[in-house]
């Protein structure tokens, strides 16, 4: 795997992705929404009042790519599809806590967390879920306001 930056054949017109509709262009023609994503290393781990997700990428390029998406992002649904084969195995969606972004050197970690003890237990289960499933195999695509900001294993 030697480019940071990829767009997935399997990633257009996934549900989820981008609504799996198309976008009209001035011209009248219909065509996929699509966008170049950072391929990055991505690390899960629980935490006592939630979970933290970090992505790492080896480029300086993807690195900035994926701050900046999480600044104009800022505040919106955290969501996680696992995907294996261009399927999406499961959504995962991040809307019983409170998820911030913070930048790292080499990307961002995302920290998911909840005062209610049920909804920690949600978010530290899912946590260990996708973790599993990623080392089973599963691409996890981490979402903000559904839009995709880094896709990695």
């Amino acid at each position: 795997m030697k480019g940071t930056m990829t767009m997935d054949k399997t990633m257009m017109g996934m549900s989820g992705m981008s609504g799996g509709m198309t976008m009209p262009m001035a011209n009248g023609a219909g065509m996929t929404n699509m966008m170049m994503m950072p391929r990055c290393t991505m690390k899960m781990e629980k935490t006592k009042t939630g979970m933290k997700m970090m992505c790492m990428a080896s480029d300086e390029t993807a690195a900035a790519m994926m701050q900046n998406l999480c600044k104009m992002l800022a505040g919106g649904m955290v969501s996680c599809q696992m995907m294996m084969n261009g399927m999406t195995m499961m959504t995962c969606n991040m809307m019983m806590g409170m998820c911030k972004c913070e930048m790292t050197t080499d990307g961002i970690c995302i920290t998911c967390c909840s005062g209610d003890a049920d909804c920690c237990k949600m978010i530290q289960s899912m946590c260990d879920c996708m973790a599993a499933m990623m080392q089973a195999g599963c691409t996890c695509c981490m979402m903000m306001n559904g839009t995709p900001i880094c896709c990695g294993c």
